[in-house]
């Protein structure tokens, strides 16, 4: 496989799987001549929502017609409504109709429920077509583009039916975050700041310095977090493509954070923000299990307090709700839930899960959230002010 020439680019090295991450302002409308360089075929099946179609979708469409491919369009809904078999079963009745061959493309554009369930149809539609991921939102760019997990939900729990699938290249331009709506902006820094928590505490300290620029998309913050967090998640896949190891600290915050997204039957919290509740809720354990220091703690609830995140659980949710919905996880082995604990800030560690030991816990920071949520006064999920 060819690799795209671009200056600011990050490579995924996956053997004959290796692709980059092109990270360019402006590059969507140079889309066709990108997936030129890396050898794909005429035909470009081209799977989005109705918003972004309305804002892109007429961009990527020219460019890839004025680079000599033959696009079309498979609209799926918005949001994770979308990541079910119906809808999957959608989009390859679709490629069916086109008769899409083996040397033709799917392109994801879109968030990461776009990607992931574009990208499981590519996976098994002819046993596997090119996989193009064009990310749109802040969630999708930094983190679910990345890695090759396509998939979608059952309804017993998040992420259960899906494929590794790598894409031929991942094209991340910047400038589309600019028409993110800021619920969705903030959900994304969820991610941005799990990764300073997994990996770089330098990074970490870089976030909590940049605050004022992580909430107003800065033009001197932006393209640095877009980078560092594409370089660590290509490095820990590059390590451990398929999860046996390593990669599970990618999970981090998502054991709950995915609890939570299935108790709130996928429409109560968009992902970013179920994953920021979980990081609380886990660095929380760490601390009750005596894994990190209070300040780790601290430090990081403060940093996504002031992105504004939601921070506390809600109040019907019962012990048995949390620990039911995290059953169904995939870091589940013979039965018992492991879960992605912080020591350190920049350190975590995959740990079991004890029942007994989870419900003192969950007693203790389930009355805690109420407390401080009436001592506050407002809802915790609403944005904190600026200074």
């Amino acid at each position: 496989m060819r690799i795209v020439p671009a200056v600011n680019s990050v490579p995924v090295i996956l053997a004959d799987r290796s692709y980059e991450i092109v990270i360019q302002s402006g590059i969507l409308k140079n889309i066709g001549d990108v997936l030129q360089e890396v050898g794909c075929s005429s035909r470009v099946a081209i799977v989005t929502n109705p918003i972004v179609r309305k804002l892109y979708g007429r961009e990527v469409h020219r460019a890839l017609t004025q680079a000599g491919f033959s696009p079309f369009f498979i609209m799926i809904p918005d949001g994770e409504q979308a990541k079910t078999m119906k809808w999957l079963d959608k989009i390859l009745d679709a490629l069916v109709t086109q008769r899409i061959e083996r040397k033709d493309v799917v392109l994801a554009l879109g968030g990461g429920v776009t990607g992931d369930v574009a990208g499981f149809a590519a996976s098994s539609f002819l046993r596997g077509i090119p996989f193009v991921q064009v990310p749109t939102t802040l969630v999708a760019q930094v983190d679910s583009s990345v890695g090759g997990k396509t998939g979608v939900n059952h309804k017993q729990g998040k992420n259960l039916i899906g494929a590794f699938y790598q894409p031929q290249v991942v094209v991340v331009d910047p400038l589309v975050l600019k028409t993110l709506p800021s619920r969705q902006w903030m959900a994304g820094l969820a991610e941005v700041i799990k990764y300073g928590m997994i990996a770089d505490e330098d990074f970490f300290d870089f976030l909590e310095q940049h605050v004022d620029g992580l909430q107003n998309q800065s033009g001197d913050v932006i393209p640095h977090i877009l980078r560092r967090c594409c370089e660590i998640k290509a490095e820990v896949v590059a390590s451990d493509e398929r999860e046996s190891g390593r990669r599970r600290i990618l999970n981090y915050g998502h054991t709950v954070g995915h609890a939570l997204e299935a108790f709130g039957h996928y429409r109560k919290w968009i992902h970013g923000e179920a994953v920021g509740l979980g990081m609380i809720q886990e660095a929380s354990m760490a601390h009750y299990l005596g894994m990190c220091s209070k300040e780790v703690v601290a430090r990081q609830d403060d940093l996504i307090k002031r992105v504004g995140l939601p921070t506390a659980l809600p109040a019907k949710m019962e012990f048995l709700d949390l620990w039911n919905a995290m059953q169904h996880d995939k870091k589940v082995i013979n039965g018992d839930i492991h879960c992605v604990l912080p020591t350190r800030i920049g350190e975590v560690q995959l740990v079991p899960l004890v029942r007994e030991t989870i419900r003192k816990w969950f007693s203790h920071q389930h009355a805690s959230s109420a407390k401080f949520a009436k001592v506050v006064g407002k809802s915790p999920s609403r944005p904190a002010k600026k200074k």
